[in-house]
C-alpha cells in the first residue's frame, strides 16, 4: 500500500484507485455534481440554481424560519447558508427580518419568490422525473431511504 522510492512515502496506485472507487464522500459528491448540472440546466429559465431552489422550498415549508432553524433543516453551516441566501435576498425572493432579538433573523418568501417558485416547480418536476426514471422506482426509493438514514445517523 505504501511505496517508499528514494525515501519518500508514496501511496500505491492501487490503493489510490481503491479509494476513488469506494470512497463514500467522493462518489456521493461526484453524483451530486452530475445531478446538480441536470437540475441547473432544467431551472435555467427561472434564473435559479438548484441549491437556491431547495433553499427557497425549505423556507416555504418552514416559514417563518430562523437562520439557525433553516441551517439545521438543510444541514448547512450558517456561513455557507448566509452566502447562499444573498442572491435570493438580492433578487427580492426572500425577506430577512429581525427576529425577537438583535441576534436572530426570520426568513420568509416574498410575492416575487412565490412567483418564481411556482414557475420553477414544473421544471423541477421534469428534471426529477428524468432522474427517477433513469434510476428506476425501486432503486430511487432504496437510495432515498439510504440517504435519509445516512443524514440521520452521522
Amino acid at each position: 500500500m505504501l511505496v517508499i522510492p528514494e525515501g519518500k512515502p508514496v501511496l500505491d496506485q492501487a490503493a489510490a484507485l481503491e479509494m476513488g472507487m469506494t470512497c463514500v464522500c467522493f462518489n456521493l459528491r461526484k453524483a451530486s455534481r452530475r445531478i446538480t448540472q441536470l437540475y441547473d440546466a432544467a431551472l435555467r429559465p427561472t434564473g435559479l440554481r438548484v441549491t437556491q431552489l431547495t433553499l427557497l422550498a425549505a423556507i416555504r415549508v418552514l416559514e417563518p424560519v430562523s437562520m439557525n432553524g433553516l441551517a439545521g433543516a438543510v444541514v448547512m453551516d450558517r456561513t455557507t447558508l448566509t452566502r447562499n441566501l444573498k442572491p435570493l435576498n438580492k433578487r427580492g425572493l426572500i425577506e430577512i427580518q429581525r427576529g425577537n432579538d438583535q441576534r436572530t433573523r426570520k426568513l420568509t418568501i416574498t410575492d416575487e419568490g412565490h412567483r418564481v417558485l411556482v414557475k420553477a416547480f414544473p421544471l423541477w418536476q421534469r428534471a426529477q422525473g428524468r432522474i427517477v426514471r433513469g434510476l428506476g422506482d425501486e432503486t430511487w426509493k432504496s437510495l432515498l431511504s439510504g440517504l435519509s438514514a445516512l443524514v440521520s445517523t452521522t
